[in-house]
């Protein structure tokens, strides 16, 4: 084994894209199932996360290979890391009554799927917009790391956590703390992993749904890099086809 951290970094990334390759295909066929089934039905299809668990929703929006359909649920200061202080964003996880504003303005409506990232699970935000979500007849997938169910407390009133209040969990598996690794010369554990592990996570269930529809018969509304020839053409067909079911474009 080496004693690089950028080959133990990378050996631990590797083992934990194994661990949920191996132990969440089912999860992931559910979730893949569930994109395609809201696809088919004519609903629409939203990702949130909170701090950096919003970097794997993002991925999942506006992108080449991606559904057309997944839209990003935004919580102004909450997306992202840009809020100044960076610790506000932080702060208003843990903000009861927030997920409830935000459903109440957003576009989301029955039949529609909430795609919800959160690592921990544990704080009122994420909770409560699972919960607010499946009271208007949204189906929620939450992605998250089940061991800080067993290993922290909820920050929730209920003493719940995310993975309490969803249709399908998926498990990114990382342990609490998110940094895979130490060494005696660093006082502090390094190296998080959970942005990796979650982005193919989502991706794998995006796979699954497209190659669910496909084999319905439906084409999958997927985008084209604006980089190859005619994807810009390709991307203006599909934004038509389903412009009342994509939020981003205004």
């Amino acid at each position: 084994m080496s004693d690089r951290p950028a080959d133990q970094f990378f050996d631990a990334a590797i083992g934990l894209l194994q661990r949920v390759r191996d132990e969440e295909g089912a999860a992931i066929e559910a979730a893949g199932a569930l994109l395609a089934d809201t696809v088919a039905a004519g609903g629409r299809l939203f990702a949130f996360g909170a701090g950096h668990s919003s970097l794997a929703a993002q991925d999942v929006v506006y992108r080449a290979g991606g559904l057309a359909l997944m839209n990003l649920l935004a919580v102004p200061g909450v997306v992202g890391v840009d809020v100044m202080p960076a610790t506000l964003g932080s702060a208003l996880e843990r903000v009861d009554g927030l997920a409830a504003a935000v459903l109440d303005s957003s576009p989301l409506r029955a039949g529609d799927v909430l795609v919800i990232v959160s690592l921990s699970g544990r704080n009122a935000l994420p909770v409560e917009m699972a919960v607010n979500a499946r009271a208007l007849g949204v189906r929620v997938i939450g992605v998250t790391s089940v061991a800080y169910a067993t290993e922290t407390k909820s920050r929730h009133s209920s003493g719940t956590f995310l993975k309490d209040h969803c249709d399908i969990v998926l498990d990114s598996k990382i342990a609490v703390g998110d940094a895979e690794l130490t060494l005696d010369s660093v006082p502090a554990p390094f190296a998080p992993a959970s942005t990796v592990v979650t982005a193919a996570l989502l991706q794998a269930v995006v796979a699954t749904a497209a190659g669910a529809l496909a084999d319905r018969g439906i084409e999958p509304p997927l985008l084209r890099s604006g980089n190859v020839d005619g994807g810009h053409e390709w991307n203006g067909r599909i934004m038509e086809q389903y412009r009342d079911r994509i939020f981003y474009r205004s």
